[in-house]
């Protein structure tokens, strides 16, 4: 019991820094500009302002914002069908659809820091990435692991 509770405070731990990374805007900083998936703050005259993402190009921003909230859904899903399988499965059984849908999510988030890590910042020489594009690979690797251990996990038979 105690190793389920674990398992659902991991889960719910790793979507809620999921979400921050995907709506927080820090995926790449300078001193003077805060970028994320969906904006650019520019610090002009002591004051942040708000500007598209212009200078991107718009195909690979697309699918990194695309992905990230793929991921964040499959996550969500993967814990709803988590605690639905926890009370309909007879014991002994493993908890296969919510490690796919984890997994998905793990591959979701994959593919939108590895895209924006190699198109829209490879050039730059001013900057670097911040917080949320850090806690993305950080819900990477929270995520497979989750993956593997819904895989694995079986109830136990008393």
């Amino acid at each position: 019991m105690l190793m389920l509770a674990g398992i659902v405070v991991l889960h719910i731990t790793t979507i809620i820094l999921l979400l921050v990374a995907t709506i927080d805007n820090a995926w790449w900083i300078t001193d003077t500009v805060s970028t994320d998936l969906w904006g650019k703050w520019e610090f002009a005259n002591s004051v942040w302002h708000y500007t598209n993402l212009k200078n991107y190009p718009e195909d690979y921003l697309q699918a990194i914002q695309a992905t990230s909230v793929l991921a964040c859904v499959f996550a969500i899903l993967a814990l709803f069908v988590f605690v639905a399988q926890l009370f309909t499965l007879p014991k002994g059984q493993r908890f296969t659809f919510t490690g796919i849908l984890q997994f998905i999510a793990c591959l979701c988030i994959m593919i939108a820091a590895s895209i924006y890590t190699a198109e829209l910042h490879a050039s730059d020489t001013e900057g670097g990435y911040g917080h949320s594009y850090v806690l993305a690979w950080i819900c990477f690797v929270l995520t497979f692991i989750l993956a593997i251990t819904y895989l694995v996990l079986r109830k136990k038979s008393e």
